[in-house]
């Protein structure tokens, strides 16, 4: 992807989560957040998304304080207004009204120097379906493991 940079990942997401369709929304941030994030000081292990007033808002993501700022930093914690078209809202929030699909943010990245989240619209793993994928993880893995080695 040109333009792109990654700024983290969210691994956990397809561990804990089966993904069925992606958006990229804009994030609403203060200055010091964008300098924070420059340097890559956000954590979002239990993040989510959650939709108010018809707006969607990302929840329980941590922006670090941008340590060379002044007194008048930001709040970590505060949640974050998710902007995106008003009808992809519309659509997403009749998904997440169905039982058992949530928004969970999957990256953070710049795109052409503005803050971009990818939200996933999720549906929760069962235990069995954790080890299902895991299982899978190790098949390829042989694969690749035999290829190599005939290859040589």
């Amino acid at each position: 992807m040109e333009g792109v940079k990654i700024i983290a990942l969210n691994r956990r997401a397809h561990y804990d989560y089966v993904v069925e369709e992606t958006l990229e929304c804009g994030v609403s941030l203060q200055g010091s957040e964008v300098k924070s994030l420059r340097i890559g000081k956000v954590s979002f292990p239990d993040g989510y998304a959650s939709f108010e007033n018809g707006e969607l808002w990302l929840r329980n993501v941590h922006i670090a304080e941008y340590s060379c700022s002044s007194i008048f930093n930001h709040d970590p914690d505060r949640p974050r207004k998710l902007l995106a078209h008003a009808a992809e809202l519309k659509r997403l929030e009749r998904r997440v009204n169905e039982k058992g699909y949530t928004l969970v943010p999957l990256d953070f990245h710049f795109r052409k120097g503005r803050v971009k989240v990818e939200i996933g619209l999720c549906k929760g793993k069962k235990f069995a379906d954790k080890r299902e994928s895991i299982k899978e993880r190790d098949v390829k893995r042989e694969i690749q493991r035999e290829f190599r080695e005939r290859q040589r």
